[in-house]
């Protein structure tokens, strides 16, 4: 009887492993889910991934499957939390990085910001205060935005504003000055246009904003690979992106500004060549809105982000595809998030800033102050806003290395955190996991090569201003390398740095 007692007590105890193995099957399957709903996988990563979940598994049961043998039990126990932490914690990587790009991603919308600016010392507080004013507005700039607030304004007060038309941004400022009108009716990104103009740099801090009228606009698709995926790029696998970054007042995306960085992105995912191609922002070339009158290249940023993209297609006669804008204030939280990143710089500097840092000709560890004070400055070199554009390709060039290094992942989620505030793209997301998908499949790493176009300082004056300000004329023999240089890129062929 005691033999039967034995037996009977050694009997396995199968329960406790088959709850564990289902808990831990329903966790790789939300684990699987999540990454097949990336779309980053290709069918064979897929495939070993859930081979991985199903050994797991197996272990966990195979150990677990008697009670009764504590030792092997414990082990399988440990091997269950430990997997269900990694499924977890991968699970939260997995949602939190498609979030952040679909928040990034597929932007199709952006915002003007046009406000009603009274005199500091007005005592007008409110819109309301304003009725009985006359209201400044510019004849043609910006008019539909200008007449959509005129509009905004008058069925708020309940009656017709009075207006007076001014030919250009300095005579729209003097009739305030001059108390020929009491307000104004002015796109918030032309603020910093005043900073170009002699005696009028100080205007914005003249004048106060009453309230302020959003007005959303499409961004319109301008060829047909804004609609295409990496399936597509089989047959024509180059992909020009307009790359825009703000560094002036405006501190919120999507909202019309001047672009300080304009960088065209040519990139064949066939022979996994990038050209960087840098447009200084004052580079003097015709909009693709202004009827060939030449203009900052910096203005067409004004008018929308489809500006910028047309007019740098116009300038080097390709197709731009999309776009992809960064708030370079922004920016210092990506870097700070991501712990510092390295620079190379061409020179040793000081910046002309408060702060006055300092930089060795060499690589250079940054933290995100730093690195904006970096990528700003341009009065140090003798060149100028040359320096400045190879500058900021230097500090997008250090932010890819440091994102696409091992150390990213102990601050992953700050880093996705401050991305979402200062990104955005057009590109759709399905489009962008596709080419990891593609970079996965295929392997290899990409050749990166940069140039930026030159030209001459003259005084002109530009289609979004009045009276004459410092330009660049375009070097056309340097414009004409640019275009040959994409030319190679389209056709497959290699470039040397």
């Amino acid at each position: 009887m005691s033999s039967s007692r034995t037996k009977k007590s050694k009997k396995a105890q199968p329960i406790p492993g088959i709850v564990l193995s289902l808990l831990l099957l329903a966790a790789a399957g939300a684990f699987l889910y999540l990454l097949s709903l990336t779309q980053m996988l290709t069918s064979v990563y897929l495939f070993v991934a859930a081979g991985a979940c199903v050994i797991a598994i197996l272990i966990t049961f195979t150990l677990t499957r008697n009670f009764r043998k504590r030792i092997p039990f414990v082990f399988g126990s440990l091997w269950f939390l430990i997997c269900i932490g990694i499924f977890a914690v991968a699970g939260i990587y997995l949602f939190q990085t498609q979030s952040a790009l679909k928040a990034i991603a597929g932007t199709k919308t952006e915002i003007s910001n046009v406000s009603v600016y009274v005199r500091t010392d007005d005592p007008a507080q409110t819109l309301t205060d304003a009725s009985g004013y006359s209201f400044g507005i510019l004849s043609t700039l910006d008019r539909e935005n200008t007449d959509t607030v005129v509009a905004r304004i008058n069925e708020q007060l309940g009656t017709t504003i009075r207006t007076s038309e001014y030919a250009g941004l300095t005579q729209l400022a003097d009739g305030l000055r001059n108390h020929e009108v009491d307000a104004l009716v002015l796109n918030n990104a032309y603020l910093d246009l005043f900073e170009e103009f002699d005696g009028y740099a100080d205007f914005p801090s003249q004048i106060r904003a009453l309230t302020t009228e959003n007005i959303e606009s499409a961004v319109q698709e301008t060829s047909e690979l804004t609609t295409t995926t990496v399936q597509d790029l089989n047959e024509n696998p180059v992909i020009n992106i307009y790359i825009s970054g703000s560094d002036t007042r405006a501190s919120t995306l999507p909202s019309r500004s001047r672009s300080d960085v304009n960088i065209l992105a040519s990139i064949n995912t066939n022979t996994r060549q990038v050209l960087l191609l840098s447009t200084p922002r004052d580079y003097y070339v015709p909009l693709s809105i202004s009827n060939g009158v030449p203009d900052k290249l910096t203005h067409a940023g004004i008018y929308g982000v489809q500006v910028s993209m047309d007019t740098l297609s116009m300038l080097y006669e390709v197709p731009v595809d999309y776009y992809f804008r960064v708030n370079f204030n922004g920016f210092v939280d990506i870097i700070n998030a991501l712990g510092g990143i390295e620079v190379y710089s061409d020179y040793t500097f000081n910046t002309g800033n408060v702060s006055g840092y300092h930089f060795n000709e060499g690589w250079n560890s940054v933290n995100g102050d730093e690195a904006l004070a970096f990528c700003r400055e341009r009065y140090a070199f003798a060149s100028g806003d040359r320096q400045r554009g190879k500058n900021q390709m230097a500090v997008i060039q250090g932010v890819l290395n440091k994102a696409t290094s091992p150390s990213i992942l102990a601050n992953y989620t700050s880093v996705l955190d401050s991305a979402t505030g200062c990104m955005e793209t057009n590109v759709p997301y399905d489009t962008i996991a596709e080419i990891v998908r593609d970079q996965l499949a295929g392997g290899g790493s990409w050749n990166v090569v940069s140039y930026s176009v030159d030209g001459t300082g003259d005084s002109q004056v530009p289609y979004s201003m009045s009276s004459s300000v410092y330009v660049m004329v375009p070097d056309t023999s340097t414009v004409d390398h640019a275009k040959s240089l994409l030319a190679q890129v389209a056709a497959g062929e290699t470039l040397q740095q």
